[in-house]
């Protein structure tokens, strides 16, 4: 990756996730360019470029988590600096896209944010946007310029490979979870069970029935993110309820917010296993969880974006 055939392109970062972004920028051989970005006094967001872009093919690394909004605006306005410093192409690396979950109008007067976050990015100057697991496949299409949507779940299915359990069950938390259970299950050649449940209110869920046959079975729950727990939390407690060997949970993004981690630390979950999309900060890192990076992926598909290389093909 150092050779001279990848000398012009850069890889920027904002402040949301400046580990993940300097192990991405490590793997490709690139130092992180030069720019700064702090705030005003009264809190609007300032952004430096302290070296040029003209012409060139430049990353911007950023997940929209917590701060939700002021890592947003970060992203737009590095993109508005790079697109009038007349930057050849600005590629928008979210690893989580925020404000995914308003993904369509559930009721009346429901906003669509993913629409508009997706609409922001557009209108500021992006090229392209290079994500991960986004809450539904469909706020691909919610884009006018091309978008890279990268899939978590084979990294979590290699390391459980590792781990030879046997006697396994990949369990769906949620209906809208199916499909990524189904995906999972194949490399083990395993059965899938649904969680059917009920959600009264946002971030609280209750659980309905357990579909599939999961007693004195390894469990493995798979989400696309982890928010408050409640959801994968209750169900881990149900599979374990109804006879289960084992219960293990594994999701892309740890968003982790409220009592998480309390719940997580208090359930019959044995194992997390989550990916560093989102930043995890010390106190929130406990015993049961194991953190595997997402930088190798990330590294490889902005290679193959500059070298206009498949991405699919990683997931052949």
């Amino acid at each position: 990756m150092k050779n001279s055939a990848f000398s012009n392109y850069k890889v920027f970062a904002g402040n949301s996730h400046l580990e993940l972004a300097e192990e991405i920028a490590s793997i490709m051989g690139k130092p992180l360019g030069r720019a700064t970005v702090n705030k005003f006094s009264d809190g609007e967001i300032s952004v430096n470029l302290w070296e040029t872009v003209r012409g060139l093919d430049c990353y911007i690394i950023q997940s929209t988590c917590n701060p939700v909004n002021d890592n947003l605006m970060e992203v737009l306005i590095m993109i508005d600096a790079m697109k009038r410093a007349s930057a050849g192409r600005i590629n928008a690396v979210i690893p989580y896209y925020g404000y995914a979950r308003q993904d369509r109008k559930a009721k009346a007067r429901d906003p669509i944010t993913a629409k508009l976050v997706a609409d922001l990015i557009v209108a500021a100057g992006a090229d392209r946007v290079l994500t991960m697991d986004l809450h539904a496949a469909q706020i691909q299409g919610y884009f006018d310029i091309p978008m890279d949507h990268l899939i978590g779940m084979p990294i979590l299915s290699k390391y459980f490979v590792e781990k030879g359990l046997e006697n396994i069950v990949i369990v769906s938390p949620d209906h809208g979870s199916v499909t990524r259970a189904r995906n999972m299950a194949q490399p083990f050649n395993a059965p899938i069970a649904i969680v059917d449940k009920r959600r009264p209110e946002p971030n609280k869920s209750e659980i309905m029935n357990i579909i599939g046959d999961i007693e004195g079975k390894n469990c493995i729950l798979i989400d696309d993110m982890i928010d408050t727990a409640g959801t994968i939390t209750n169900a881990a407690n149900a599979l374990r309820d109804l006879g289960a060997a084992s219960v293990r949970a594994c999701a892309t993004h740890a968003v982790l917010s409220g009592p998480a981690i309390e719940r997580i630390e208090d359930s019959a979950i044995e194992e997390l296993v989550i990916l560093n999309t989102v930043p995890i900060p010390d106190e929130k890192k406990i015993d049961k969880m194991k953190i595997l990076s997402v930088a190798p992926l990330f590294a490889e598909a902005m290679t193959r974006v500059f070298t206009n290389g498949s991405i699919s093909k990683l997931f052949d």
